[in-house]
């Protein structure tokens, strides 16, 4: 950032400024999904507490159960990060603002614009704390006085699944005397969205190999 656009943040030595890109999740993931449905794939919601209930109807699972992956595969490395944002009305802003260790941030979006946030560790809550909402509203105000005058529209709360590392990779799932590959595919913290194309690529190779594997086997 130039002298000129720091004077903005007196409270800052250095500052970088780029362009990207925004996915805004409400409308991206409902795309997601319908685009999956037009190339005949089927979603049927239900509870999955065990692999055994899906080796009856399924050759290969594909695991991205995030959190559910501590009761479904007991991966003790597995925890959650809990994130509160807010939501306000400021349409005057155009730029994201964010701070040097990423907790605080403004992102404008489409119709709001998203205020953060917080990293808490194995903190299970769901339920948004009036504390937090304060806090954070007073360190973006620091950033953007401007925030003041915004109107708060809502309030959120997700647990992000994170862990040592990313788990991406392939197990054989014993069930009766049939042998299940799972592809897991789960562990992606907050960076899910940044992450998720290319993941989902990984695990179709993977899932590749093993029809593949399945096929030969069959031939032999």
């Amino acid at each position: 950032m130039s002298d000129a656009e720091l004077e903005k943040f007196p409270q800052h030595k250095f500052g970088q400024a780029f362009t990207t890109l925004k996915c805004e999740c409400p409308i991206y993931l409902p795309w997601l999904e319908k685009r999956f449905k037009n190339a005949d794939g089927q979603v049927q919601p239900g509870r999955v507490t065990d692999f055994g209930q899906l080796c009856v109807n399924y050759d290969i699972i594909v695991n991205c159960s995030g959190l559910g992956s501590l009761s479904l595969v007991g991966d003790t490395d597995l925890h959650p990060v809990r994130g509160q944002i807010l939501k306000v009305q400021a349409p005057w802003l155009k730029h994201f603002i964010r701070d040097g260790d990423g907790l605080t941030y403004i992102f404008p979006g489409i119709s709001s614009v998203t205020l953060g946030g917080t990293r808490q560790k194995d903190d299970w809550r769901l339920t948004a704390d009036p504390k937090d909402c304060s806090d954070m509203f007073e360190r973006c105000c620091a950033l953007e006085p401007s925030l003041k005058k915004s109107q708060v529209l809502t309030e959120w709360v997700g647990l992000r699944p994170s862990r040592g590392g990313l788990r991406l990779e392939k197990e054989m799932f014993q069930h009766g005397s049939r042998q299940v590959p799972i592809i897991h595919n789960y562990g992606h913290g907050g960076g899910g969205i940044s992450l998720h194309w290319g993941t989902a690529l990984e695990a179709t190779q993977l899932v590749k190999e093993c029809i593949g594997n399945r096929y030969l086997a069959s031939n032999l």
